[in-house]
């Protein structure tokens, strides 16, 4: 089946053996990186035959590897019939076809590898546009080169999406895809910011489920909304975001919002792309960061989590972390629970109560009713408010602009200077 560009091989007849490369600069943990990698691979139905990690300063600019390495890695190829190369870094496109040429095994790289996953979980018609567009923007610099190759139609991991007949079509045409992609996609994100105003305007109180990849999201919401979420014990088993409502202990409703999961070194391509779909977690009231509390690299999955909330400019919203899978981490029972963190089982439905509570307390001081005046002079606060919050009340008075309105924590400190006080009033 054959989507735009994208190539869709459901029924790959056996799994591809690949060997997996990476080099250690001391920049991350390299063993960690690669056991990551290595998920993400089999999770592409890739079978791993082996491992190999090279000590280097930087990566060669010529073949990623030194050349000593990189005939080992021809001479193990060779000799155990290997289909496919997948390097823990960026290749260059100089890079993939020197590798490509001296050991004659097709070369893909981890941004690769994470795009063509997302290609085979897409689901929707804008998630599917949304993975389309990072392989054609990250496809377009290596389509030079390739010559005869680009002829033959792949198949197998990396080459779901653009298929390579397709890539023969000359720049200008990948140039007009992208162009009528990001067209498409500009105008569902104007149909989502006109879903997420509506909410604001009725005083729907969301709540954004983000974290690391695998890390229980879609298992917290079905345990918590009964959404019948597809669950998959695989990374990015879920790509679409998921919106549900929740009825919370003291009667509020909130609109519980599950989102695309994170990983290390994400590919900025991806990011761009499911931005539209990301910003759910820009305009939430509330942030659950979830983490697989069993996982060893639990708190570096926590940072990216919260490296990547910042790099969409919600950094400063609240957050409460979530441990999920407390009852598999027993070593967890140290942490503290604080105001801001706590622990659970979404899959055996342990410590959701607590979790309820600790949201109704985040929530209840996250938005407020109050009531302002504003000089007519500030016209551009006026729109702020508008646009920020769910305005109830308004009326035009000799000294200003009289507003009564729900406004969230954060921009409340914008108006702090337009509250009157002897009528504030808390939700």
């Amino acid at each position: 089946m054959v989507i735009g560009l994208i190539t869709y091989y459901e029924n790959v007849q056996s799994p591809e053996q690949c060997i997996l490369v990476g080099i250690d600069t001391g920049e991350y943990d390299a063993e960690i990186s690669i056991d990551e990698l290595e998920e993400l691979a089999r999770t592409a139905g890739a079978s791993v035959f082996s491992k190999l990690i090279q000590k280097r300063d930087k990566p060669d600019n010529a073949a990623y590897l030194g050349e000593g390495k990189l005939w080992e890695l021809k001479n193990i190829c060779t000799a155990n019939d290997i289909d496919l190369l997948i390097f823990d870094g960026e290749l260059t496109p100089s890079q993939q076809r020197n590798i490509e040429t001296l050991t004659n095994v097709r070369v893909i790289d981890r941004t690769m590898l994470i795009l063509d996953i997302f290609a085979l979980n897409a689901k929707t018609s804008e998630g599917k546009l949304q993975v389309e567009l990072a392989q054609l923007k990250y496809s377009l610099p290596r389509l030079g080169g390739k010559g005869t190759e680009m002829s033959r139609l792949g198949g197998g991991i990396g080459t779901r999406g653009p298929g390579e007949s397709k890539l023969e079509s000359d720049r200008r045409h990948i140039h007009r895809r992208i162009t009528a992609l990001e067209q498409q996609l500009k105008s569902l994100g104007k149909r989502r910011n006109l879903m997420r105003e509506r909410r604001r305007k009725n005083s729907v109180t969301t709540v954004a489920i983000v974290g690391y990849t695998n890390a229980g999201k879609s298992t917290l919401l079905n345990a918590l909304t009964n959404a019948e979420v597809l669950t998959e014990n695989k990374l990015f088993a879920t790509l679409d975001p998921t919106a549900r409502s929740l009825k919370l202990p003291d009667g509020r409703t909130v609109l519980m919002i599950d989102t695309v999961g994170f990983i290390s070194r994400l590919p900025h391509d991806l990011v761009e792309a499911f931005k539209s779909t990301l910003e759910e977690v820009v305009f939430a009231d509330l942030i659950l960061n979830v983490c697989d509390a069993s996982d060893p690299e639990f708190e570096e999955h926590l940072n990216v989590t919260k490296k990547v909330i910042a790099d969409l400019g919600a950094g400063d919203k609240p957050m409460l972390t979530v441990y999920n899978k407390c009852d598999k981490a027993p070593t967890l029972r140290f942490f503290g629970e604080s105001g801001s963190d706590v622990r659970i089982s979404a899959l055996n439905k342990i410590g959701l109560d607590n979790l309820s509570n600790k949201m109704c307390g985040i929530l209840s001081g996250a938005r407020r009713q109050v009531r302002l005046l504003i000089p007519y002079s500030d016209g551009a606060v006026i729109s702020e408010i508008r646009k920020q919050g769910a305005v109830l009340e308004e009326e035009y008075r000799d000294d200003g602009l009289y507003l009564k309105a729900i406004l969230d924590g954060v921009f409340l400190n914008n108006v702090k200077d337009y509250i009157l006080p002897e009528e504030d009033g808390e939700l």
